[in-house]
């Protein structure tokens, strides 16, 4: 996995905290909703470089 997918992934998923986070302290279930979406896919994301790196080889 490159550093810069790397950063991105973790961007995502630290976008999603905040998001989710938002939505709960001030209700909004639509935020807390993307929030989640956003961890999943940066999760996704990651996995799906793991995946790569494991065949590179």
């Amino acid at each position: 996995m490159s550093a810069s997918d790397k950063i991105e992934n973790t961007a995502d998923k630290a976008k999603g905290a905040v998001k989710e986070g938002v939505g709960k302290v001030t209700g909004n279930e639509r935020l807390q909703a993307e929030g989640k979406a956003d961890k999943a896919k940066g999760d996704i994301k990651q996995a799906g470089e793991h995946v790569k790196d494991a065949f590179k080889d």
